[in-house]
């Protein structure tokens, strides 16, 4: 005598990141992108690239048309929706790589800073790289999240726990933000995968770029302040 229907059985298909789905809704990197623009306005002038409100207008201006022309979930594929997302994660790298280059140039200069100032610009920048490269693995990984909802890319450059393990997972999961997020988050404080695994050769080199820029960010500006502090 058979019994009811098992777990596996009931769970048999393919999980919901290899499936069409609904697609991601877009008000967690339009909060991410205006957190962004927020740190960048709270930089001290001396680390603010060109004028103070340029590349924030700029970046303010692209979500707003972005927001406006998909405001809910990212489920159409289109290619004025992917050039919007990439030009807003475009300046936004920039001004913070900027910031990040004037940083640095500042304390090998031995520019006169309080270890406050370089500690909170320090935070500011290391923050605003933590959201810079979550916005690119959410924006890449198989072909972005319009491409993603559509389930067409079976070959992941991200391996998520929950891939490896669907049994553990809702049926229904699939990486959001939030997930790639995380993963810039714990990349950034471990400077190393910790349990997503790069596996595409332009997700092992845009983390290593992550990494470099945050050990670096780390490295000088505690270094300055407690040197300062001396």
């Amino acid at each position: 005598m058979t019994g009811g229907p098992t777990r596996e059985g009931a769970a048999a298909g393919p999980p919901a990141w290899r499936r069409r789905t609904a697609g991601e809704h877009r008000w967690p990197t339009a909060l991410a992108v205006v957190l962004a623009i927020a740190l960048q306005l709270l930089l001290p002038d001396a680390i603010v690239p060109v004028t103070r409100l340029l590349l924030p207008v700029v970046e303010a201006g692209l979500l707003l048309a972005l927001v406006i022309a998909n405001p809910f979930r990212v489920d159409r594929e289109s290619s004025v929706l992917r050039m919007l997302g990439l030009a807003i994660l475009g300046v936004v790298a920039l001004s913070n790589g900027w910031s990040v280059v004037l940083l640095v140039q500042r304390i090998l200069l031995g520019r006169p800073s309080s270890p406050g100032q370089l500690l909170a610009a320090g935070a500011a920048i290391w923050l605003t790289n933590v959201i810079v490269f979550a916005l690119a693995y959410w924006e890449f990984d198989r072909g972005g999240p319009a491409v993603r909802a559509t389930g067409r890319r079976g070959h992941p450059d991200f391996l998520f726990a929950q891939m490896q393990s669907p049994q553990l997972a809702p049926p229904d999961w699939e990486p959001a933000f939030a997930d790639y997020l995380y993963l810039s988050f714990t990349n950034a404080t471990a400077f190393s995968p910790t349990d997503v695994l790069p596996f595409s050769r332009w997700a092992k080199m845009i983390m290593m770029a992550q990494s470099a820029v945050a050990l670096m960010v780390v490295v000088l500006v505690v270094a300055r302040a407690v040197n300062v502090l001396g």
